[in-house]
């Protein structure tokens, strides 16, 4: 490989850690926005925070911030070490993905049951109908509300589960936001409709109510969005392909790269023929 070819494959590799690396950063930083403006949001999943989207994003942006920096380190000190980290990093991160994706898949039953259990038990503990919290802290209760009055649903597997929580102990009610809206009291207001002017998160008439669970929303919205999600698995995989090939076309390169900062591809005849003509060849081995 000429002295072009890989001045041109370094700096392209540079440049896709440095993205790589730039992404990450703000993957990072949205999750830890996330997780100082909206901590609600971990309480929904109060057992497993760690799944919460803060987390998430941090997790990510961590990893990503990682590999990315010992890319840039090997592309520009051009160092075999930092690629050897690198390649690495990125074989290790594509088994744990192939790992978790598989065990997710097996285990989706079980994984959804503790989820749905999960969301029961963060609405029983920690609904508090009297904290709303802000425009930027949410609380539990204001993203429950507000989650079932965009999605028209109640509950997370039925309007039942509301019964008997902490917020209402001994009681058969539901929220505000479980009502459908001619029956809401926010938007009855002029109604001709006998049942508009009926308590409906007290008349335990689950007519008034919204019909569908937000767990049978949610998973029809991911259903019907599965193409995304592939398209994304495709990227990320190509992305992950592209930097180990680079890394190791840097690698292979680097091990013959002259002093003189020309480089050229290690050939034993061009080796025989200098030692021959008393030249001596320095190659440096970072």
């Amino acid at each position: 490989m000429g002295s072009t070819g890989y001045t041109c494959i370094r700096r392209t590799f540079c440049s896709f850690n440095i993205l790589i690396w730039l992404c990450g950063s703000g993957f990072l930083a949205i999750g830890v926005w996330l997780h100082f403006a909206f901590p609600g949001y971990a309480t929904l999943l109060p057992d497993h925070a760690v799944l919460s989207a803060d987390c998430m994003f941090i997790t990510i942006g961590v990893i990503s911030f990682v590999i990315a920096f010992f890319g840039c380190c090997g592309s520009w000190f051009q160092s075999r070490c930092f690629l050897v980290i690198y390649f690495t990093l990125v074989v290790l991160l594509f088994l744990s993905e192939f790992l978790l994706g598989s065990l997710a898949f097996v285990f989706r039953g079980g994984i959804g049951r503790m989820l749905t259990q999960e969301l029961k038990y963060g609405i029983e503990k920690h609904y508090n109908v009297s904290d709303r919290g802000g425009f930027l802290t949410p609380s539990v209760a204001s993203i429950w509300d507000n989650l079932q009055v965009d999605l028209q649903c109640c509950g997370v597997s039925s309007y039942e589960d509301w019964y008997d929580i902490s917020a209402w102990p001994g009681e058969r009610w539901v929220p505000q936001s479980c009502c459908r809206s001619q029956y809401n009291s926010l938007f009855s207001e002029g109604s001709g409709d006998e049942l508009a002017n009926v308590d409906c998160r007290k008349a335990g008439n689950p007519a008034l109510l919204w019909d569908k669970s937000c767990g049978q929303i949610l998973q029809m919205w991911f259903v019907q969005r599965l193409h995304i999600v592939g398209t994304v698995v495709l990227v990320i995989g190509f992305l992950q392909l592209f930097g180990l090939i680079s890394s190791m076309l840097l690698f292979c390169t680097v091990k013959h790269k002259r002093s003189s900062k020309t480089y050229k591809s290690y050939s034993p005849t061009v080796d025989t023929t200098l030692n021959r003509n008393g030249t001596s060849a320095t190659y440096m081995d970072d």
